[in-house]
């Protein structure tokens, strides 16, 4: 991937924290809508999918994506193991995350189910803000949610 333009998340997750963007499937009736959003914010930031049929990471429309576009681990599992066209990260710890970055949540302490973008880094979950979707939000901190354990993706 090239660089990663950590100001073009935030103005992408700014501008549709609240909306559904028409170009993309609205996948709320279906399960969520959260890791599609994640997935826009961070394709506003690179420019660059991956389409490997198998294990890629893009979106052509709302029946021919990969999973990693839309699923929670298939995003993580994609992110840090990529080592093709499109974004990549490496898990970090909640301090060292910027604008950009992706943190998930796990709310039964087993399965990670929510992803969130970050708008504004922090030390801990009580100062980093999140956007996200199928719950609406735009600078939320982390610490609001009620989850069990939490993970964070550096994104270069």
């Amino acid at each position: 991937m090239g660089k990663y333009h950590r100001e073009n998340v935030y103005e992408y997750a700014k501008e549709w924290a609240y909306g559904r963007n028409p170009k993309y499937y609205n996948y709320d009736p279906i399960g969520g809508d959260c890791t599609n959003f994640v997935s826009q914010c961070i394709f506003a930031g690179c420019g660059q999918m991956n389409y490997r049929r198998n294990n890629g990471w893009y979106y052509i429309n709302g029946n021919d994506k990969s999973p990693s576009w839309t699923g929670v681990k298939f995003l993580y599992d994609f992110l840090i193991s990529n080592k093709g066209p499109g974004p990549y990260g490496k898990v970090a710890a909640i301090q060292e995350l910027e604008i950009g970055d992706v943190i998930q949540l796990s709310f039964d302490g087993t399965v990670f189910s929510h992803s969130l973008i970050v708008v504004k880094n922090g030390t801990n979950t009580s100062n980093t803000l999140i956007a996200a979707h199928t719950f609406d939000t735009f600078g939320k901190r982390v610490s609001d949610y009620l989850y069990q354990q939490y993970r964070c993706i550096h994104l270069f």
